[in-house]
């Protein structure tokens, strides 16, 4: 039983190998085989319109694009790393650039940006830049970008007596506390659900938080600069100025901004085109957007998150020079324009914005000033894990279950735990012969944090 187990076990290796080379074989077959690139959501349907120019340049190359939903990206790119299957190229969210660099799945393009005439950085908003560039060698080009700013209601600000816009935290709070005051309570001052960590974490960035420590192997999260950020931001619930609610509990969250349930409401730049189709034709000239306050008003406007897309080329390809000729030819200023008029996402090359469609909306003229001012969370793998963390252990205090201090406690213990098995790594790179297995600080739940 034995034997035939092994028999079977070895026929299907053999299988594997066999179809493992004859892949290899179709790789190798030169231009032949298409160049193949993965894109999400939106973006993915529409990005071919951009291609018939780059097959003229390049009659030689045929681009072979996969569509696919945003929500299944992420594992879907984990899964085909694991099972060597990933395309030539894709653009992946800037957040995700340390997780596939730690795994070894992104080909370094410092050099080929340094050699290239079309893409250097020069031209592009540096808070974006910088989320692509790890241990001083860049991994991604930025292909569109994406931040926060606030939307707001100017019939409602001005019924409030406040005419401009806030540009510091006590100035926001004194408008949210005008709005909800004259509307009788009806009105909140701002809709900041509480199943978002964005809202927090770009507060504690405003006031100089760090999020993870120097080596970012713990939470620094009770740290004074976050503490003072997140009794800020729970105060607003607290306060009344902001409604306890999740995402999943807004019913409409269009349709209650247009009856006037809330004045403001910290979004991206995706939401620029709902607005317009989904509000009504008499407030259309009654909302806008103005970039994000900051803490106390030395600086202005406040930071706000870089965020957005990032084009990558796979390590494992085999068809690097071509894949680069495509991310070249994407990061271009005159492809940046056409595919923003296709989707509406927001180009990552400066240039690009003296296009007559996005320099003349007025909606967009508060992105193009926050995109000068941003920061990047800290560039740990485990970001995506951490990041979720942040509201789950906020919302009791928002709800008043626990006190803030506690909850920030609490957020640091669980993030020291995400990061244990960074911990070890690093020592065990610094201390080879004490961090061995026994060496670990927990050597039981080893397996269970690299499962997380």
């Amino acid at each position: 039983m034995a034997r035939r187990r092994f028999a079977v076990a070895s026929a299907f290796v053999a299988v594997l190998a066999l179809e493992a080379a004859a892949g290899c074989a179709r790789r190798g077959a030169g231009t032949a085989e298409p160049l193949r690139m993965w894109a999400f959501g939106r973006e993915g349907e529409v990005v071919t319109q951009l291609l018939p120019e780059f097959n003229r340049r390049y009659p030689g190359i045929r681009v072979e694009v996969q569509q696919i939903p945003w929500t299944a990206a992420h594992e879907k790119l984990l899964t085909a790393f694991v099972g060597k299957a990933l395309p030539d190229l894709s653009p992946i969210g800037n957040s995700w650039v340390a997780e596939f660099h730690a795994i070894g799945a992104l080909e370094p393009l410092q050099g080929r940006a340094e050699r290239s005439a079309v893409v250097s950085g020069s031209d592009d908003f540096p808070g974006i830049w910088r989320t692509n560039v790890l241990d001083g060698v860049l991994y991604g080009i930025p292909w569109y970008v994406d931040t926060r700013v606030l939307f707001y209601r100017r019939d409602l600000l001005r019924r409030a007596g406040r005419e401009k816009p806030a540009t510091t935290w006590s100035e926001w709070r004194d408008a949210m506390r005008r709005v909800r005051a004259s509307s009788g309570n009806r009105t909140y001052g701002a809709l900041l659900p509480t199943d978002e960590w964005s809202e927090p974490i770009i507060l504690g960035l405003q006031r100089g938080a760090t999020l993870l420590n120097a080596e970012g192997t713990r939470g620094a999260f009770r740290e004074p600069a976050f503490a003072e950020a997140a009794a800020f931001y729970v105060g607003l619930f607290r306060e009344g100025l902001a409604p306890t609610l999740s995402n999943t509990q807004v019913a409409n969250l269009y349709q209650q901004f247009a009856n006037g349930d809330y004045a403001m409401y910290p979004t991206g730049p995706w939401n620029i085109g709902e607005f317009r189709r989904r509000l009504p034709a008499s407030l259309q000239s009654e909302w806008t957007t103005m970039p994000m306050p900051s803490a106390d008003g030395t600086a202005s406007p406040g930071l706000s998150l870089a965020g957005g897309s990032s084009l990558v080329v796979f390590r494992g390809s085999d068809r690097k020079d071509d894949a680069w000729k495509l991310v070249e030819y994407l990061s271009e200023p005159a492809q940046q324009s056409r595919f923003y008029r296709l989707v509406g996402d927001l180009p990552a090359r400066r240039s690009a914005w003296a296009d007559p469609a996005l320099a003349g909306d007025p909606a967009a003229a508060a992105f193009r000033v926050q995109l000068e001012h941003l920061a990047r969370t800290p560039q740990v793998p485990e970001w995506e894990q951490i990041c979720t963390r942040v509201w789950e252990h906020l919302e009791p205090a928002i709800r008043g279950r626990v006190p803030v201090a506690t909850a920030l406690a609490d957020l640091d213990a669980d993030v020291d735990q995400i990061l244990l098995k960074r911990r070890w790594m690093l020592e065990r790179r610094r201390s080879p012969a004490r961090a061995g297995w026994m060496g670990h600080p927990n050597p039981e739940r080893l397996g269970e944090s690299a499962a997380r």
